[in-house]
């Protein structure tokens, strides 16, 4: 019996010890517990005689201790329900809240990467900004109103152009004995005649007294205005307690004159060109085309070389959507300078990177005027004679002015020969070296015979043969233009000569292969755009590779793609075998013939 009430004690400690214990684990402790009673009762019948009585008294007094640890047992059963309940409650909240922190710590190692990026985003652009914080304050300070103290507009002036020498800073006084102050730069305004014209007069006389076309004579009201007068060549004088400050177009006149172009000569025709004066060549194209339809919309563009540019046009012959984009195109320009119509031309055609021309670039004025008359648009450039005209065609690549300047039959002669010629400055080379090497069949017996005799001791094939000839006279070609004119005619006359003579006597080179880079070149000679010239110089040489290695065969292959490419291309829009593909009914007459001159297609 002592060993029962030790096992009642076991289990009800232990049941008072485990508060998370559910009510079947409470049944089986019970369990347990008969179990352990019926093993201990075998070995109670031994000693029972010995304890039967102590065992009656303990049993009565355990019943009631029993009963109370009932009671207390049932209350603990429903308090372990209660935080068993609680603690599934609890686990659930904590998967939960595991969940909740996964989520957080990816959220959190997200935003640290985006934080990083952000950052490295944020440098660079500090970067950036700190690079453009120089040019950002320049602009801030060529941007400050005038004010009525004349030392402090000239503090400002000074600030701007610092370390300019040839910006001369003047002071002095009027006739009126007010200060004054005035600013020019050497080498773009005219110095005598603003000593003569404004400097002595207002001296002497007063500010009524200056020899300037009041109609010229313009007032600007902030130091950057102040700033591109004084560049552009005028004449700036402030007063002291004016706001405003007064600029006088004295210019200097360091142009040439206007002569005619010498890349674009003509037998018949007019003989004065553009020059690099933006106001020149304005005036040259207005004196050809007097009427207020001929529209001039003029702009600066430029970072750093704030160049003027005009776009011309004349209003009810042209479209006016195509105004509407070559303006939005002009405004998306981002070249930091411009010192020729190239760097225009680069950024605003469709496609940059193929070989042929989208824009013609002439110094003829007479040409512009003819094109602005067919509803094309012109850009002229301030300190360059080439404008540009666009939007073209390949056939037009191909005429000349002079074309409307002779007799009819004259014209359309060589109008045709210029195609033709065309033809074969691309492709006379490459059927050359397709024929005689891949195709012998096609040579006449006796030509066959002779060109076999020439080459019977050139040690190189066709396709080599032609490469070191059309590039030797590439050389040539480049020479003469680059050097002086009384030296570039004399290394032509030499490179033509003697070392083609000495090339076929030393077996290097066969005679007819010269012929043939020979009347190469004079049908590249007979284009009449330089630009469109070099598209063919340059589509000769994979043309010719195309054609040592596939025959006639890789000619043709060359032509299609040359076609294909050739139909995709774009001129604003004018799709560049116009009018022939898409065909244009009209447009064929100026291109299979030359109409008259009050039928040209517009």
């Amino acid at each position: 019996m002592s060993q029962n009430s030790q096992n009642t004690n076991t289990n009800s400690g232990t049941n008072s010890n485990t508060n998370t214990n559910s009510s079947t684990s409470s049944n089986s402790d019970t369990n347990k517990n008969t179990d352990t009673n019926t093993n201990s009762s075998t070995t109670e019948q031994q000693d029972s005689k010995q304890d039967t009585e102590q065992s009656t008294e303990q049993n009565s007094k355990q019943d009631t201790k029993e009963e109370q640890k009932e009671q207390e047992q049932d209350q603990q059963e429903n308090e372990n329900q209660n935080q068993n309940e609680n603690s599934e409650k609890s686990s659930q909240n904590t998967d939960q809240n595991a969940k909740k922190n996964t989520d957080q710590n990816s959220n959190k190692k997200e935003k640290k990467k985006e934080n990083q990026e952000n950052q490295e985003n944020q440098g660079k652009k500090q970067s950036d900004q700190e690079g453009q914080s120089d040019q950002e304050k320049q602009e801030t300070q060529q941007d400050l109103p005038l004010t009525g103290d004349l030392a402090i507009n000239e503090e400002t002036l000074r600030a701007v152009f610092t370390d300019c020498s040839d910006v001369i800073f003047h002071s002095f006084e009027t006739a009126g004995f007010t200060s004054a102050l005035c600013v020019y730069c050497v080498g773009l305004c005219d110095t005598e005649r603003l000593e003569r014209q404004v400097l002595t007069p207002v001296q002497e006389i007063g500010m009524e007294a200056a020899q300037v076309p009041l109609s010229s004579v313009k007032t600007v009201e902030t130091s950057k205005e102040a700033a591109e007068a004084i560049l552009e060549g005028e004449a700036l004088l402030l007063l002291e307690g004016s706001n405003v400050a007064t600029t006088y177009p004295l210019y200097k006149a360091a142009n040439r004159s206007t002569e005619e172009p010498l890349a674009e000569s003509t037998v018949r025709g007019a003989r004065d060109g553009f020059t690099e004066s933006l106001a020149t060549n304005l005036s040259l194209v207005r004196k050809r085309l007097k009427t207020p339809a001929l529209k001039f919309r003029t702009r600066t563009v430029g970072e750093s070389s704030n160049t003027s540019i005009a776009l011309a046009y004349v209003e009810g012959i042209i479209d006016a959507s195509l105004v509407t984009e070559v303006e939005q195109r002009l405004d998306r320009l981002r070249v930091r300078d411009i010192l020729e119509s190239q760097y225009i031309e680069e950024d605003i055609i469709d496609q940059r990177f193929s070989p042929f021309p989208q824009m013609i670039a002439t110094e003829r004025p007479d040409v512009v005027a003819s094109n602005l008359m067919e509803g094309r648009f012109a850009i002229l450039v301030d300190g360059t004679p080439f404008t540009l005209v666009a939007p073209v065609t390949l056939f037009s690549m191909l005429q000349s002015p002079e074309d409307y300047y002779q007799y009819v039959f004259m014209s359309v002669f060589l109008r045709w020969l210029r195609y033709v010629f065309y033809v074969l400055s691309l492709l006379l080379p490459s059927a050359y070296v397709a024929i005689t090497t891949y195709h012998q069949e096609m040579i006449p017996t006796v030509l066959l015979l002779s060109i076999a005799r020439a080459r019977e001791e050139i040690p190189f094939p066709a396709l080599v043969e032609a490469l070191i000839m059309e590039i030797a006279f590439e050389a040539l070609r480049e020479a003469g233009v680059r050097l002086p004119k009384q030296v570039g005619s004399a290394v032509s006359i030499v490179g033509a000569l003697i070392i083609g003579q000495a090339a076929t006597t030393a077996g290097i080179v066969s005679a007819p292969m010269i012929i043939i880079v020979a009347i190469t070149g004079i049908a590249s000679f007979m284009i009449p755009r330089y630009s469109a010239s070099i598209s063919t110089r340059l589509l000769r040489f994979p043309i010719m590779i195309l054609a040592g290695t596939l025959g006639l065969i890789g000619v043709m292959l060359g032509i299609i793609l040359i076609v294909i490419h050739l139909s995709s291309l774009r001129s604003f829009g004018a799709p560049y075998l116009s009018p022939v593909a898409p065909t244009n009914a009209k447009g064929l007459k100026d291109l299979w013939w030359r109409p008259a001159p009050w039928n040209k297609p517009r």
